[in-house]
């Protein structure tokens, strides 16, 4: 290693140092910290955050990032994805004026506790003034960066790098027929199951337990993290051996934090299985944010929800639950865990109708960045794509406008990496299968490590070093996003189920 190389690597680390400490203000901030020290502890993420800001676009940065270009040949292939990723953050952030910035972090921190607030009081007006700042920073912000065609464009790609509106609306458009289809035949099958059977309490104590026990099977190493409670489930990296999960419990109905659990866990799982070398670095993360969702969804959905783990499982789910479930058969716990019906929330969603969910949100966010809509006239705006998309209205803005933190948050450009996800992790999924010999075979065997370590091999392991569809052409030998592998994976599992 060349001494230009280590002072890099060196200036890198005590960004990453910076970057833990926020990180883990973050996680208290939204796990339990008292109301009254929201503004204070905003201000100090602000502070903090324009040290990171200074440190990442400093003459410094820029000189490091010109001399190692400039001996590119020369440099190691992590080398070289380290110097990438680090002239696209210094590129994007050195457009921005660093005292908007600061703004930006500062409001947004304030904003999520407002969130929350307005959530719990069903009142978008405690919100709306903190969104509509957010909301003209944010097309700030796209204006600094620049778009040949699409202000969303640059949001996007904050999230996942190189996709641009273009390639993903012909892919949504497919998704949004096909589930619209599939939904109207499910319909008509005449096949539902009783949602009653699962409103029965269960007690915050059993449900930790339970989920406790749903991380440790899926391989979540409880030595590198921990599981809190927390409004809106999250995962959090602070560094390679404190990769935490949160969720939130409804003792009215124990699926809600175990599938929470299971999301969350698929991200904690890619955090743990990133290669240690990388540690420290930037690359010690997922490749993007449609990645990364691969894996929530992959483990919530396709392993969590599928036949073949509960045939393997069930009877220690049902001991964890106790006697009063004794009556609850595996054929009904499965069907009702895949209820495909229209709801409100979207976290609660079945995994059909959940892309519809998807698609209302970035239609929203198109029309705010592109100045269609205005922040007053979301919440009836949200209404009106509910009816279109779903069939109906939220009762209250509490489960409608209100339900997500990612706005309050500044994440404009996030939401489509959810179906994105949902996207790869049924590539992945008919990869894995393939390469196996056999998905369901391994799940009902009880071999849920065959499938962690091939995605640990396949997609976890390289971290950043690879971009997305580098990743992807790795575990699937294509490297576009397709829609068919997940018809594929919808007509094989509901097709039986509602007898299509």
């Amino acid at each position: 290693m060349t001494k230009i190389q280590s002072q890099f690597e060196d200036y890198v680390r005590r960004i990453q140092h910076f970057q833990e400490a926020l990180s883990l203000m973050a996680w208290d901030l939204r796990t339990g910290a008292p109301k009254k020290g929201v503004e204070a502890r905003a201000e100090a993420i602000g502070t903090l955050s324009d040290e990171v800001f200074g440190l990442m676009t400093s003459s410094r940065m820029g000189e490091f990032l010109e001399a190692l270009e400039a001996r590119a040949h020369g440099l190691d292939g992590r080398t070289a994805a380290l110097v990438r990723e680090c002239r696209r953050e210094y590129d994007r952030n050195r457009r921005i004026p660093r005292e908007r910035y600061r703004a930006f972090v500062v409001l947004t921190a304030k904003a999520e506790s407002a969130w929350e607030d307005a959530r719990n009081r069903n009142d978008f007006a405690l919100l709306q003034p903190y969104l509509e700042e957010i909301v003209a920073m944010t097309r700030e912000f796209a204006g600094y960066w620049g778009y040949e065609k699409d202000p969303y464009d640059p949001l996007l790609d904050l999230y996942e790098p190189g996709v641009r509106t273009a390639e993903i609306d012909p892919l949504f458009a497919t998704l949004r027929k096909a589930t619209v289809a599939l939904v109207g035949e499910i319909a008509e099958s005449g096949r539902r199951p009783d949602p009653g059977v699962f409103a029965r309490p269960v007690p915050v104590e059993t449900q930790q337990r339970i989920c406790r026990w749903a991380l440790k099977t899926i391989g979540y190493d409880f030595d590198r993290g921990r599981l809190d409670e927390t409004a809106h489930p999250f995962q959090i990296t602070l560094n390679a051996g404190d990769v935490r999960v949160t969720t939130k419990y409804v003792v009215e109905d124990f699926r809600s934090a175990l599938f929470s659990a299971f999301h969350e866990g698929g991200h904690a799982l890619y955090e743990q299985g990133i290669d240690p070398d990388l540690a420290g670095t930037p690359l010690y993360a997922g490749a993007s944010l449609g990645v990364h969702e691969s894996q929530s969804r992959f483990w919530e959905n396709v392993v969590g929800r599928s036949r073949a783990f509960w045939e393997h499982y069930y009877g220690e789910l049902t001991k964890r639950l106790g006697p009063a479930w004794n009556d609850l058969d595996i054929e009904t716990f499965y069907a009702g865990i895949n209820d495909v019906r229209p709801s409100p929330i979207r976290t609660e969603a079945d995994e059909v109708t959940y892309n519809l969910h998807i698609l209302l949100r970035y239609e929203l966010e198109r029309a705010l960045i592109s100045g269609d809509l205005k922040v007053a006239d979301l919440p009836e705006a949200w209404r009106e794509k509910t009816r279109a998309l779903l069939g109906f209205e939220p009762n209250r803005d509490a489960d409608g406008v209100l339900q997500d933190v990612h706005w309050a948050s500044g994440s404009f450009g996030y939401f489509p990496t959810y179906t994105l996800g949902n996207v790869y992790a049924a590539q992945f999924w008919e990869a894995m299968d393939r390469d196996l010999g056999g998905f369901d075979r391994r799940l009902a065997e009880g071999d849920v490590a065959a499938v962690r370590e091939w995605l640990r091999e396949k997609v976890h392991r390289p971290g950043r070093e690879l971009q997305p569809h580098e990743v992807l052409k790795r575990a699937t030998g294509t490297d576009r996003p397709a829609a068919e592998p997940l018809l594929r994976y919808w007509r094989e599992k509901f097709g039986p189920l509602y007898g299509l």
